[in-house]
């Protein structure tokens, strides 16, 4: 950045109008919103009275869209954001380059991050340089607790409550797409419904043996549609090459492709990675809708039905809906999908049940009744009778 470029901006993020500053060693100031726009912007002018409002230079606006992501609850990394630390003491900077490890989702306490930065005891300390912090969300004060998991402060507009609510925004996208792969309802319990629900489907169950399915992880929503259109009719080997040459046009991006990142890239530079015409359209197209706000949050995910979800992202173009349901079943661990037109599914019903032909839908229908409330692993079992073809 240069001097020239210096400013402050306001912008809409889920939690309210955030507010920006900037200058030439890089982002100055990072607020969370005030009780209403007009306070925001007097509060900038307040702290930084030489700066004026405009427009934000591209440098600046990939930090902005980076902040509206992770606030929308979208895994998103922060940490290339350059901070202009010069004004701030010794000790607080060392608090604020150690808080701005804590991963999202996770926390310490005062005195961790005391210790951590070598001054144990000195947790008052720690808190009192956080109670400063002057780059907020970017320097995630909010990550840190008082000792027994207790809240304790939070300067910014609402106190505690603020706090409590990124903590949330947060814990709630590491809970859908940061896990351990782990489902969240027992396969035990599925399986053994399963079998005493429909003894064929038993049979095949006896010879498979446990159910092994686990979730997929990913930072968000975005990210997971996209990998999915990029890999739509194409073998493995090749989606991943080319899914990888798209990575590639962003060399110093770091986490999983963003939507950001798909729209600065021009349409030679994304068809020139390998996407058809076709695929590129339907990337841009998710890309856009994502950055407009038009898709669901992860928290507002998780209160959707599966239909609900289906119809919201099949408005993507691309995205049909053996794509969500693929993505309720491996991304959300949602236990009751059966996708009907899947193959695999409907020719592991004709093994499993030793039918002539491939079922009909409405015949998968019927019986899948008695698999309620886990198709989703029925589906699973169903996928495993083709291995062996």
């Amino acid at each position: 950045m240069t001097p020239s470029t210096s400013g402050f901006a306001l912008f809409e993020t889920a939690i309210g109008r955030c507010a920006i500053s900037w200058g030439d060693a890089g982002i100055s100031g990072v607020h969370l919103p005030e009780a209403s726009v007009s306070a925001t912007r007097l509060r900038m002018l307040a702290r930084h009275p030489e700066l004026r409002e405009v427009s934000p230079p591209p440098v600046v606006q990939r930090a902005i869209d980076r902040i509206i992501t992770l606030l929308r609850g979208e895994g998103t990394d922060l940490g290339q954001i350059a901070l202009d630390m010069r004004l701030v003491p010794a000790f607080h900077r060392r608090v604020y380059e150690l808080a701005r490890t804590i991963p999202p989702g996770k926390t310490l306490s005062y005195g961790e991050v005391a210790a951590r930065v070598g001054s144990p005891g000195a947790a008052r300390a720690v808190g009192q340089a956080l109670g400063r912090n002057p780059f907020a969300i970017v320097v995630p004060c909010h990550r840190v607790l008082a000792a027994g998991g207790k809240p304790g402060g939070f300067s910014a507009n609402g106190g505690v409550d603020t706090k409590l609510e990124l903590l949330r925004i947060e814990q709630s996208q590491r809970s859908l797409f940061d896990g351990d792969g782990q489902l969240d309802f027992d396969p035990a319990l599925a399986v053994e419904t399963l079998s005493a629900a429909d003894p064929k489907l038993a049979r095949l169950i006896a010879r498979i043996g446990p159910c092994r399915l686990q979730l997929r992880t990913t930072p968000s929503v975005f990210a997971a549609l996209a990998e999915s259109i990029v890999y739509q009719q194409l073998n493995g080997k090749a989606a991943a090459t080319i899914f990888a040459r798209v990575r590639a046009l962003f060399p110093r991006a770091r986490g999983a492709l963003t939507a950001a990142q798909v729209l600065s890239a021009s349409e030679a530079q994304l068809r020139g990675a390998g996407l058809s015409n076709a695929k590129y359209l339907a990337l841009r197209d998710l890309a856009e809708r994502y950055q407009s706000g038009s898709l669901p949050t992860l928290s507002q995910i998780q209160k959707l039905t599966d239909e609900a979800i289906i119809e919201r992202l099949s408005e993507v173009r691309g995205v049909g809906r053996w794509t969500v349901e693929m993505l309720l079943m491996f991304r959300l661990g949602r236990p009751d999908v059966l996708p009907l037109d899947d193959y695999g599914v409907r020719k592991g019903f004709s093994i499993a049940f030793n039918t002539p032909e491939l079922p009909a839908k409405a015949e998968l229908e019927a019986r899948a009744r008695r698999w309620k409330p886990f198709r989703t692993v029925a589906s699973w079992y169903l996928w495993r009778a083709t291995d062996s073809l």
